[in-house]
């Protein structure tokens, strides 16, 4: 058994669809799970079509229109006939996001995010197993809802292991082309949960260790891990092979082209990640395995931009020691704000965050009733993993270093 993974740069229009198709022909699909994104942009839209759900109404159809003749068009590339059967469920899975938007009664912006979010995949994996089954692929859909069973932390739901793997075993086929969505679950009510941004990868490790599969490809349009993200940085490198814990670290910083919670499952059962490219199918990429380090052996670049740096100090110069600071993370786990960063002295403590669930000013009037405070929105946190100083002095250039924090193989750098 083998696991793919497409995002939707993969699958952004009909020639994406067709070349997912050629990828599967020349690396094989037998025995194979593929787990999609939305297509393109998919998720970013439907994100705005929230948006107008909630704070302009007047908008709320039109993006809804929008999305369909995105996903039309593909369509209309990929099918002939305009009977064929999955315009129609195309055209129900929109109905069905219309009428959750008219008799939904509930004001929590994360429950109606994931109910919603999820059609973005619905409709791709409709799409591409269609297409597959019409050019010969035979391949069975499946609601990945019915399978992985998570808790209702809607946004970034955690795994029930007991229940998915329960799931999986007893109503998974093994033995043919399976076609199912990333980045998806379901609560014990059956609503739709989410496994947070980037998700899709997890998706395909859960079903990775559950399966006992052989590999995990997560095809991409670059030609692996590179040691930079291309998008901000020059001359990136293709980093052959990874260990587990390397590529964890990489991951728990930011790096992008790896999901946090992808690799621990595989590690676990000891099984390979490959990142290829679905331009070129036929190279080797890179692979995440049981070893040590990084080869070639070259500093990593991760960014992360629109950050918030908080910064704290005591009102009376007092010291800021473990009562403090134990209360400040129950703060910043009650707004939800993801950590990237901390740093402490006697009387300061400095933490970076993200603010993905948008509760900054509550957490601000929280913390300025105990403490001096000061916020710097809008930052970026470099992080150089085997670092040197070419490579700090080339980040710093030109930049207002706001915090510097150094250990023996990463440094953690924010800028204004």
């Amino acid at each position: 058994m083998q696991v793919f993974k497409f995002g939707g740069a993969s699958i952004n229009d009909a020639n994406g669809v067709k070349n997912l198709a050629t990828v599967l022909k020349t690396v094989g699909y037998e025995n194979t799970l593929v787990v999609i994104s939305a297509m393109g942009k998919t998720t970013n839209a439907i994100e705005g079509v929230i948006d107008n759900y909630f704070n302009n109404k007047a908008e709320l159809q039109s993006s809804i229109q929008d999305l369909k003749k995105y996903h039309n068009a593909i369509l209309l590339d990929l099918f002939d006939n305009e009977q064929h059967v999955v315009f129609k469920k195309v055209a129900t899975l929109f109905d069905e996001l219309g009428v959750f938007f008219d008799r939904n009664k509930s004001p929590d912006y994360n429950f109606v995010y994931d109910q919603t979010i999820c059609f973005g995949e619905l409709v791709s994996t409709t799409i591409v197993s269609c297409y597959l089954n019409d050019i010969g692929l035979n391949n069975y859909w499946l609601d990945v809802r019915e399978f992985i069973k998570t808790d209702n932390y809607y946004r970034s739901a955690h795994v029930n292991w007991e229940l998915t793997q329960a799931q999986i075993a007893t109503n998974f086929n093994t033995g043919v082309l399976n076609i199912t969505q990333g980045f998806l679950g379901s609560d014990a009510n059956n609503f739709t949960t989410t496994l947070g941004r980037e998700g899709s990868d997890y998706t395909a490790a859960i079903f990775a260790y559950c399966l006992n599969a052989k590999s995990v490809t997560i095809w991409k349009d670059v030609p692996g891990v590179l040691n930079a993200d291309p998008r901000y940085f020059e001359n990136a490198q293709l980093l052959n092979t990874i260990s587990y814990r390397e590529a964890i670290e990489l991951a728990f910083y930011g790096a992008s082209v790896i999901h946090p919670k992808t690799l621990q499952p595989l590690q676990q059962k000891e099984i390979p990640l490959k990142v290829k490219s679905f331009l070129k199918p036929e190279n080797e990429g890179t692979i995440v395995c049981k070893g040590y380090g990084i080869e070639p052996a070259v500093p990593c670049f991760i960014v992360k931009k629109s950050q918030v740096l908080i910064s704290l100090s005591s009102l009376d110069f007092s010291y800021i020691v473990e009562e403090n600071i134990s209360d400040i993370f129950n703060l910043l786990h009650l707004y939800k704000m993801k950590v990237h960063m901390i740093q402490n002295s006697a009387i300061s403590f400095s933490v970076c965050v993200d603010d993905m669930y948008r509760n900054l000013e509550k957490l601000l009037q929280h913390l300025r009733a105990r403490f001096r405070v000061t916020c710097n929105e809008n930052v970026s946190l470099y992080t150089i993993r085997h670092y040197n100083d070419a490579s700090v002095k080339q980040i710093e250039t030109g930049k207002n270093v706001l915090l510097k924090q150094l250990t023996q193989k990463t440094v953690q750098i924010v800028t204004k």
